[in-house]
């Protein structure tokens, strides 16, 4: 198939849609530049993919074009739903939008991808929705499959990007793509450190689509933002990422969702402690409750010992350039029966088995660490092409 252009815009104009001369020394999302792409979509017809994330300052994404007058046919929603948020791995239904009476489409279950049906008489698909910069956030996983579904129905791609609050570093083993799985999609490392336009460019340019195919790719970039800028999220992205301390661990702690220990789902605290019936009781204990977000979380109504993480960023432990494995090893070495510690999910999350077989082997954090420098040093140069910040 030829390939397609792919489109950068820069915005470097201030525009008045309610932020400040003090607002804007801080990093401004790419729906903010409404002067930047608003030519691109006027009398065209608009599919949006968002959630609760989508804002342009105080007001949805939806909300703010509609009121400009566009015509927007269709919303796709990810992971968690759109206006409103949802569990984990929770079935998401089509339907409408309750506030606007779009057709709402939803993008997760057994419906991963836009059919042809579904893009049917769309001119342009604006992807705005807040990554955290981890291989297993699904968000990611989502924009592929829009991806793809444009460029196999010839429909424009716009992103509207923005910041990665944990853009400052990537680590991590390179996914094996025989381990590929809607947790991992793509040859990378588990914290990339591109954000959601940066990636959507690998993607395409690294023919990652089904059949190297590629998608007509325009990105609307974010203003005053760079690589070394710690972004701090407005907005939650999911249920279980209440905090910015949260988000910092995530990629860390997310390998607990592999094994039979509770990482804090159904408590205030999610992705901040670890723990299990089974671990030695040192002075810390939670029990995880039926909450929204979590109404039936692993360890139900159990109490649970373990590792309280919820003062990492005031302690110094996050941010951190780096994946730290210390966490699901010590968890491992103290969890007596070590065949019930792992499941098979943990592979998934690791991109292969590899991981996992080095914790049972009782290699320590750095020494697997040092298994993943070549595969970070050729993805290094892979990202170098498409950084835009």
């Amino acid at each position: 198939m030829k390939q397609k252009s792919f489109t950068i815009i820069l915005a470097f104009t201030f525009i008045l849609i309610g932020i400040s001369c003090n607002a804007v020394k801080d990093p401004v999302p790419g729906s903010y530049w409404i002067d930047e792409y608003k030519g691109l979509i006027e009398g065209k017809t608009v599919a949006i993919v968002a959630n609760q994330t989508s804002m342009v300052g105080k007001t949805h994404l939806v909300d703010t074009l509609l009121s400009m007058g566009m015509n927007i046919k269709v919303i796709f929603s990810p992971e968690h739903g759109f206006r409103n948020m949802a569990d984990a791995g929770e079935k998401i239904e089509s339907g409408k939008d309750t506030e606007t009476g779009i057709s709402l489409i939803s993008l997760y279950g057994s419906h991963f991808k836009p059919t042809s049906g579904d893009l049917a008489g769309i001119d342009v698909v604006i992807f705005d929705i807040q990554d955290v910069g981890a291989r297993f956030y699904t968000y990611i996983s989502t924009l592929h499959y829009v991806m793809e579904a444009c460029a196999e129905n010839n429909t424009g791609c716009m992103i509207l990007d923005r910041p990665n609050p944990n853009g400052f570093y990537y680590d991590g083993n390179i996914l094996d793509t025989a381990y590929r799985s809607f947790v991992g999609m793509h040859p990378v490392p588990i914290a990339h450190g591109m954000t959601v336009g940066e990636y959507a460019q690998m993607v395409n340019g690294e023919g990652w689509l089904s059949g190297g195919i590629k998608c007509d790719l325009t990105v609307i970039a974010c203003n005053n933002y760079t690589h070394s800028t710690y972004y701090i999220l407005p907005v939650k992205p999911s249920p279980n990422l209440p905090n910015q301390n949260s988000v910092y661990l995530y990629p860390s702690t997310c390998f607990f969702e592999g094994t039979n220990l509770s990482l804090g789902r159904g408590t205030s605290f999610p992705f901040q402690v670890y723990g299990t019936p089974h671990l030695p009781d040192r002075g810390f204990s939670f029990t995880p409750e039926s909450v929204p977000g979590a109404t039936n979380p692993p360890l139900l109504g159990v109490k649970c010992y373990g590792t309280d993480l919820r003062d990492a960023t005031k302690n110094g432990l996050v941010p951190k350039p780096k994946v730290n494995l210390e966490w699901v090893i010590a968890a491992y070495r103290d969890f007596p029966d070590k065949d019930k510690f792992f499941t098979s999910y943990f592979d998934k999350l690791a991109g292969g088995t590899l991981i996992r077989e080095q914790i049972i082997q009782g290699m320590s954090a750095e020494q697997i660490r040092e298994t993943w420098k070549a595969g970070l040093d050729e993805f290094g140069k892979i990202r170098s092409k498409y950084l835009i910040y």
